[in-house]
């Protein structure tokens, strides 16, 4: 089974994919909200059965003082109506700085400027993934002596 990652944004919703042995994230692509909640619905449920998604990441965008703002409420939300919808559980990760870091990578593969605004949701949304799939990876590792 693979995780979605996913990077909430009011309009358009960056997604990533591992790998099936949840090592990697992938960018997925980016989906824009209708704002029609059957259509939305819809894409996302058959996102999940597509993929064989079993759990989703999605970037919590707390302030730099790791604080709660006004964007972590609606991504709470967001939370919730996405849960509902696909019956899958929500994790939530911290995603602070992710966009500089996604900014930076379009920056470093020289993303011209009308590709750039379509992938750095997804980038983002990559970058949240892996930070979650190498945290899972690093609780099971046991160092070994020399």
């Amino acid at each position: 089974m693979r995780v979605l990652g996913i990077d909430f944004g009011d309009r358009n919703v960056g997604l990533a994919l591992s790998d099936a042995l949840r090592l990697t994230a992938q960018p997925l692509g980016t989906y824009r909200l209708t704002g029609r909640d059957d259509d939305d619905r819809a894409y996302f449920k058959d996102l999940v059965i597509k993929h064989a998604i079993s759990e989703i990441v999605l970037g919590l965008p707390l302030r730099m003082n790791g604080t709660a703002g006004s964007r972590v409420e609606k991504t709470r939300g967001f939370a919730k109506w996405i849960e509902a919808a696909v019956r899958v559980p929500i994790i939530f990760w911290d995603e602070r700085l992710t966009t500089h870091q996604a900014l930076m990578v379009v920056h470093e593969q020289k993303v011209g400027l009308k590709a750039k605004k379509s992938v750095i949701n997804q980038i983002s949304a990559a970058i949240i993934l892996q930070g979650y799939l190498d945290s899972k990876r690093s609780d099971a590792y046991v160092p070994q002596d020399r």
